[in-house]
């Protein structure tokens, strides 16, 4: 089984790692993570900073993605909604998709804050009418 994790999104990296034989690299799963939209306030998970990490894992059936995320609250009422389009953007589209299943631990440290908004999060709010 090969494996690669990483912390991504608010956090960031200087530069990912390579990508791994027969895996889909970091970069585009959180490219593909870019079309999951936070359904009240209308902007992806990863410049809201929703997206704390991303691990794969391959084996037999193909590239199993685990992902870390928060929500801007713990009684956010729209996970599931969350959890299909990430699902949806990860194994859909051409070839099946990056990844042959998508798992997401839903975690709360650290907590979510404004200070994880990237700056394209941060001016898709301002032009929301949102003072961030």
């Amino acid at each position: 089984m090969t494996e690669e994790t990483v912390t991504r999104g608010a956090a960031g990296m200087p530069e990912a790692p390579e990508k791994t034989e027969g895996l889909p690299s970091l970069d585009d799963l959180e490219e593909a993570m870019r079309d999951v939209v936070d359904p009240e306030l209308g902007i992806n998970v990863v410049d809201l900073g929703l997206l704390y990490g991303i691990d794969v894992q391959g084996d037999d059936a193909g590239p199993v993605v685990t992902l870390d995320m928060t929500l801007t609250s713990a009684a956010c009422p729209l996970t599931d909604v969350i959890e299909d389009q990430a699902r949806a953007a990860l194994t859909q589209g051409p070839g099946g998709g990056l990844a042959h299943d998508v798992r997401i631990n839903w975690v709360w440290m650290p907590p979510w804050g404004p200070d994880k908004i990237t700056d394209d999060g941060r001016e898709q709010l301002r032009a929301l009418g949102f003072t961030v």
